[in-house]
């Protein structure tokens, strides 16, 4: 029951990304021919350039098949299932929504158009490009993808570990941009989608590496007993001494390590400060941090778990 509960969740959060994607390129993108990289987007130019005669959703699915091929070889058949249920399920939402959206836009939400002399391309590329990056990320999160270049980002992320999975959609799907400069024949365009893009692959990598930025603080001080005191007792953080030695000074010393939130350093700064205003603090960005008083390792490998299930 457990596995087939875990099952269902993930393919509602596939669907629920699928949708979001879909809301997104129908309402702020495919009307003013923001291509947005990757199959999607490389469906949107050929929609314009057929006149609007083949449905986006449906040169999706003619795109699709072969890098499925490619996923199913270097991914395994869950990944696959899984994707090409997202590829299909935003197809179809694509076709289906198509319609209803740009009703419920332009007959009811008429100050979408119909205030303005031409549409703010700058505001449709800013949102659409966050939700489309939600979206996504939603779906790559429960081990899938929509197909396209995400599918391919998946995989060369798992080749090429050295880069996110946003910055390899970012790349490959510059070249889709390029394609749809050209075909529109229009500079402005490209340039707006690729902050459209831009804007995509930040939310993705927000989504998926966390977004609950920590500090971790290296402290050098001569009264290191104190100030670490002070930190387990007033802020209630673990505070771990490492070995150090001054090159100029050629003495040993302690350095401290304490990882805090953000709301905490000003906390930590004072009793710093109050302790040796002469102390030397480094403050180093943390993107995640798993364990006591932060995400619990519990709820990791649950998470994990489930995926696998």
């Amino acid at each position: 029951m457990n596995r087939i509960k875990a099952s269902w969740k993930s393919y509602l959060l596939i669907s629920l990304g699928c949708l979001l994607v879909a809301i997104s390129m129908n309402v702020f993108l495919i009307p003013y021919k923001l291509a947005p990289g990757g199959v999607s987007g490389l469906s949107t130019v050929l929609f314009h350039l057929f006149g609007g005669t083949i449905p986006v959703g449906t040169i999706m699915i003619a795109l699709n098949i072969p890098l499925f091929l490619i996923g199913y070889r270097s991914k395994g058949r869950q990944f696959v299932v899984r994707s090409v249920f997202g590829s299909l399920m935003l197809s179809v939402l694509i076709d289906v929504t198509a319609p209803f959206l740009r009703w419920l836009v332009s007959d009811y939400f008429v100050y979408f158009d119909n205030t303005m002399a031409e549409p703010d391309l700058l505001l449709y590329s800013l949102i659409g490009g966050a939700i489309m990056g939600f979206g996504l990320a939603i779906v790559l999160k429960e081990d899938a993808t929509t197909g396209g270049t995400d599918l391919m980002a998946s995989v060369l992320n798992n080749k090429i570990p050295k880069f996110s999975v946003g910055q390899h959609l970012l790349f490959m799907d510059l070249c889709v941009v390029i394609f749809a400069t050209i075909a529109f024949r229009s500079v402005k365009l490209g340039l707006y989608t690729t902050l459209c893009l831009y804007i995509s692959s930040k939310t993705i990598d927000a989504y998926l590496e966390g977004i609950n930025f920590s500090k971790a603080l290296l402290i050098i001080s001569e009264k290191q007993e104190e100030i670490s005191e002070r930190l387990m007792d007033e802020v209630g953080r673990g505070v771990t001494g490492l070995k150090g030695h001054g090159m100029y000074t050629k003495q040993d010393k302690t350095v401290l390590l304490c990882v805090v939130k953000r709301e905490e350093i000003p906390t930590v700064k004072d009793i710093v400060r109050a302790c040796d205003n002469k102390s030397f603090i480094l403050l180093i960005d943390v993107r995640e941090v798993l364990g006591e008083g932060f995400i619990p390792l519990e709820s990791l490998n649950a998470e994990k778990e489930s995926q696998k299930t």
